[in-house]
């Protein structure tokens, strides 16, 4: 069965990606003639070695911006990422500098986190106070200068070199948007985090620890920054307060360019657009629409236990033999579906 598209359906699908094209098309023709021209190769290895790292920065976003929030901090953990990096690995070698600068991304990641689900600070101040607060932490403990990395191995391995000509940054975001996008159509996790942004009281509701799906994507966008600073540091052989700065605005731009929402619920890694907020049809249907019965009668709690002591014992999680919804079987339903089959 042919389905047909329309040319205004096809236009603001593809825009992005015509937009993208004619660019490329002006800057060959306007840039012709400076140096050896827009498409040398080595002028399209510099821009996609930046690119790179704003794409991984990118994911994380993704991820935080698919379940509602926003991370305003990214920056400031690449320019502190770098500097933690460069110094333990001129004191202590390749993998302790690796696992020093990714525990950075993770402590900040962890407390906007912590800020947001259970302090329950608005996100945008939250990572904009963080943000603030490492910035200064990197210009204060660095004192305004850079820190060289003469490690020629981690150079190269991060960021510095070319392996058969590609540039290893090019294959780091390879990796990194592939795993990205993997687990954000096919693993439980990614469902459980467009559910979030789309409608999280509908979530809660299906058994999404909503709160815990917040902190991790936080999480996330943080080790994912502090990954962008190490290889920021390999790439110019060395850190400093000033890389990655504003670099979050550019991080941003790219993810709502790529398809995500800046509202939550709807999020593209790559060319595949996952929404949420509406029932689908699944075979686990029938389950999920039972389960939001169950949590509304207080069967169940909201975020999916069983309450053993509740009078309605004899109901689904006690029929199945399970506490809770698996991922796997997680439908959208959205708080007007859990309401209607709760009556």
């Amino acid at each position: 069965m042919k389905t047909k598209i329309s040319a205004r359906k096809f236009l603001s699908k593809y825009m992005i990606y015509l937009a993208f094209v004619a660019l490329l098309i002006v800057f060959s023709l306007t840039l012709r003639n400076v140096g050896n021209g827009f498409l040398d190769m080595g002028n399209v290895w510099n821009i996609i070695r930046q690119t790179a790292l704003i794409a991984i920065l990118g994911v994380g976003m993704t991820y935080a911006l698919g379940a509602g929030q926003i991370d305003l901090s990214v920056g400031s953990v690449v320019g502190l990422t770098s500097l933690v990096t460069a110094w333990t690995v001129q004191a202590a070698g390749l993998i302790p500098g690796v696992l020093a600068g990714l525990a950075v991304g993770a402590v900040v990641g962890a407390l906007n986190g912590a800020l947001i689900a259970w302090v329950k600070i608005p996100p945008f101040i939250a990572t904009l106070g963080t943000q603030i607060l490492f910035a200064g932490v990197s210009r204060t403990v660095s004192g305004l200068k850079s820190v060289p990395i003469t490690n020629m191995t981690f150079n190269f391995v991060f960021g510095g070199g070319d392996f058969g000509g590609v540039p290893v940054l090019l294959l780091w975001m390879v990796v990194i948007v592939v795993v990205g996008q993997l687990f954000l159509r096919k693993r439980p996790f990614g469902r459980q985090v467009i559910s979030v942004g789309g409608n999280p009281k509908a979530a809660l509701y299906s058994g999404v620890r909503v709160k815990l799906t917040i902190f991790k994507v936080m999480l996330l966008s943080g080790v994912l920054a502090s990954l962008a600073g190490i290889l920021w540091a390999g790439r110019f052989g060395g850190g400093r307060y000033s890389l990655g700065e504003a670099e979050e605005t550019s991080a941003i731009a790219a993810t709502v360019l790529g398809g995500t929402s800046i509202n939550g619920g709807k999020a593209s890694v790559l060319f595949h657009k996952i929404r949420g907020g509406r029932l689908r049809r699944c075979r686990h249907a029938r389950h999920d629409q039972q389960r939001a019965r169950h949590v509304w009668s207080g069967c169940l709690s909201a975020d999916g236990r069983p309450r053993p002591h509740h009078p309605r014992r004899r109901c689904l999680h006690r029929q199945r033999g399970e506490g809770r919804l698996s991922g796997r079987s997680l439908c959208w339903i959205s708080l007007e579906s859990a309401i209607q089959t709760s009556t």
